[in-house]
């Protein structure tokens, strides 16, 4: 029989932590991080990982432990947590699981073997490669060919998994649907009760939701100014988010562009301070 954890999930600043805190001093349990940001060193205050004093005395694990130039993905995290969840039963206490990362809980409590492929290998340098070159098209073309349940099923913007799927079937020979059809049944690696959180007063957010979005068809002839800071060291990946919010523009009524800037590489509190960003935001700020 499986052994029983318990799951805390739901969005930022719904009260999960302090939930996991008192579910850990009730059941005499250890709280198991399941955030993809979370586990980040240096990153405490842009990911509201929880501090000393809202751990209570609690043990926390799998907060603050890997490098920033890390990669991780839900088997990554799967491999590193699960040995912790394990020698938390082992001791007799019960593991709290908290976090509002659905895939790597998943891959946690489910236990279901991931597919085959090496992400971030060869072949799938070779798909982004072919990506920058062509666009998504020919590749969700050949998705089609290969995986028309997965074709099917992915958004075309979904970019990631799209790759993904070709990644599996170039370097395994089968395709992700099959694999997920293959496992899709097995049993779970541990018996979780989850607990879902939300909002209290769901009524008020969406009257803030409705008042946000009347005050957009008032915003006309408006110019618009980007400023962003991140972590990312990459600015192409930081464009994403900029299309996001010209994606936002396209809905206005005569939108200007004034003007992109990137704060690449500011990993804490103050790292913005003295780089060429903070010039340039100068420069453009003067200039409105």
């Amino acid at each position: 029989m499986a052994e029983k954890i318990i799951c805390v999930v739901g969005p930022t600043a719904c009260g999960k932590t302090k939930l996991g805190v008192l579910l850990a001093k009730r059941y005499d349990g250890e709280v198991v991080s399941a955030d993809s940001m979370q586990i980040y060193k240096g990153m405490t205050i842009g990911t509201a990982a929880p501090t000393a004093e809202e751990m209570e005395g609690v043990p926390h694990h799998m907060i603050a432990v890997a490098d920033r130039a890390e990669q991780w993905s839900a088997a990554r995290y799967a491999r590193a947590a699960v040995p912790i969840v394990d020698d938390i039963l082992r001791r007799g206490k019960r593991p709290i699981l908290v976090g509002g990362t659905g895939l790597w809980l998943d891959a946690v409590v489910q236990g279901r073997p991931f597919a085959g492929g090496h992400a971030g290998g060869a072949v799938r340098r070779e798909l982004q490669a072919q990506l920058a070159r062509g666009g998504i098209g020919p590749l969700l073309e050949e998705l089609r060919q290969v995986d028309p349940e997965a074709a099917e099923r992915l958004h075309p913007a979904d970019e990631k998994r799209i790759l993904r799927a070709l990644e599996v079937y170039r370097e395994t020979g089968k395709t992700i649907s099959a694999h997920n059809a293959e496992t899709r049944d097995l049993p779970p690696r541990y018996d979780a009760v989850w607990i879902g959180l939300q909002f209290r007063d769901r009524a008020d957010m969406k009257t803030l939701i409705d008042r946000c979005c009347a005050r957009y068809l008032e915003m006309k002839g408006k110019e618009f100014y980007f400023i962003l800071t991140a972590a990312e060291e990459s600015v192409p990946m930081m464009e994403r988010t900029v299309e996001c919010f010209r994606g936002l523009l396209d809905c206005l009524e005569d939108p200007r562009e004034k003007g992109v800037v990137y704060g690449v590489g500011a990993w804490r509190a103050g790292d913005i301070e003295g780089m060429p960003a903070m010039d340039e935001a100068y420069a453009m700020g003067r200039g409105v």
